[in-house]
């Protein structure tokens, strides 16, 4: 019941924020990213696409990263001097509440300052023309809805950086909240310029960066539950050692039980060798699916290797997807020839 108010409250909210953002960055985005496309493939790809009415895609950091967005992942995955996958646990919250705040208030600010990319809006436009097509996403960056993405199609397995929960494990506290910074708390110091701003990006003092100081947070200065008022409010993220949400893996699970047929998997921005991508491969194959993987990395593959009649493009998701998707999507604005 929770889940479905939060879904509710959601879509009221990013209407707001998609009429905010949405055409005229369309119509402003240059698309300089590299990109191999073998034409031939692209035709192929486009007549299997015309004739399926069952997809499942796969989402990664990679389909967000065209917008903006640090990954946090392999080389250079620090904020400050931090290992961002230190910082994203249970333990490290108990630890030190602040220093986690801190590094989630800032990725929900630099979420909040871009938008979303072609691909976002893409896949969304894919949703809304194809009821038998459904999306893992293990983004937490909240892009995809913003874009319009319907959330009965949109099945989220990390949570949101835009959903705030209570630290305790006995209390069900969930919130929605758009709030920058969360808590007085967090607002940067006084000097330091918010580095999404155009005039002084890559200029200005950025909180991400170790030679800036950054006051510690106390656990008092958080915001207490509302609903227990015996624990503080945590970003409702799944951390590493927590379980994924039943739900969300139920109803992937429930999608691909129930389709007599899968026409496609496609896997965008994420490795295709690696869980949970590489877990939903095989029974999406096993149900006739074909398999798409949409990445930078031109290494990467599916988990059980190629087989015939599978596709790798290597390149710019934002680029890719929209093309990719054109027979049954049409041009998005700004990307008309």
């Amino acid at each position: 019941m929770r889940l479905r108010r939060y879904h509710d409250h959601v879509k009221l909210i990013y209407k707001t924020l998609v009429a905010r953002n949405t055409k005229t960055q369309l119509h402003t985005r240059t698309m300089t990213s590299a990109a191999t496309i073998n034409e031939q493939d692209v035709a192929s790809f486009h007549k299997h696409l015309r004739g399926s009415t069952h997809i499942l895609a796969l989402l990664g950091a990679g389909l967000s990263a065209p917008s903006g967005l640090p990954t946090f992942r392999g080389a250079g995955g620090l904020w400050r001097t931090h290992d961002a996958v230190s910082l994203a646990s249970p333990e490290a919250f108990e630890a030190d509440p602040g220093l986690v705040w801190q590094f989630y208030n800032y990725r929900r600010h630099m979420a909040l300052n871009v938008n979303p990319n072609p691909a976002h809006y893409a896949l969304a436009e894919l949703a809304k023309r194809m009821p038998g097509f459904a999306t893992l996403s293990q983004n937490v960056d909240g892009l995809s809805p913003r874009a319009g993405h319907p959330p009965e199609q949109l099945h989220l397995l990390h949570g949101s950086l835009f959903q705030i929960k209570c630290a305790s494990e006995r209390c069900d506290y969930v919130e929605t909240n758009f709030d920058d910074p969360f808590c007085e708390a967090l607002r940067p110091p006084e000097g330091i310029i918010d580095p999404t701003a155009n005039s002084v990006r890559g200029t200005a003092p950025d909180i991400s960066d170790a030679s800036v100081s950054l006051p510690s947070v106390p656990r008092s200065a958080l915001p207490s539950c509302p609903s227990c008022k015996s624990d503080v409010l945590r970003p409702g993220v799944v951390w590493f050692g927590e379980p994924l949400p039943e739900d969300v893996l139920g109803a992937v699970d429930d999608y691909i039980n129930s389709a007599e047929k899968i026409d496609l998997i496609m896997v965008i921005g994420t490795s295709s060798k690696v869980q949970p991508a590489a877990g939903y491969v095989g029974p999406a194959r096993r149900k006739g699916a074909r398999v798409c993987v949409i990445n930078m990395d031109p290494n990467d593959g599916p988990s059980g290797g190629w087989r015939k009649g599978d596709w790798m493009f290597t390149g710019d998701a934002a680029v890719l997807v929209p093309k990719l998707l054109e027979p049954v999507i049409g041009s998005l604005p700004g990307q008309e020839d």
